[in-house]
């Protein structure tokens, strides 16, 4: 064994789910989850112009192979945001992607 000491951050926890999101909570954050980008690799971590908190984004390719980067997971600082304010844009994300679930997938509902 060597001389290094290692640190491992606890895994959060989740405390709300919907069909398209997820929101889990560290010491620090309350973290939201696109379900939809689940098998993304994060490729950047940003300061999100919508959201004005950290995210990480992964990368999507349309038919004709261009990239596209996309918001995978939102960290919320727990010291400004609560989770009733998390709730309600996960909830606006879930409402988001059951509208676009209709209209392309009619027949799976």
């Amino acid at each position: 064994m060597s001389g290094e000491t290692t640190i491992s951050k606890p895994e959060p926890n989740l405390v709300k789910k919907g069909k398209f999101y997820f929101i889990f909570e560290d010491s620090q954050f309350l973290i939201l989850v696109d379900k939809t980008k689940r098998g993304l690799e994060v490729k950047d971590t940003i300061n999100d112009e919508n959201s004005k908190v950290i995210s990480e984004r992964g990368m999507i390719y349309d038919m004709e192979g261009t990239g596209h980067k996309v918001v995978k997971r939102w960290f919320y600082p727990k010291s400004q945001y609560d989770l009733k304010f998390i709730t309600v844009i996960a909830e606006r994300m879930e409402k988001k992607y059951n509208e676009i679930r209709e209209m392309t997938c009619p027949d799976e509902l």
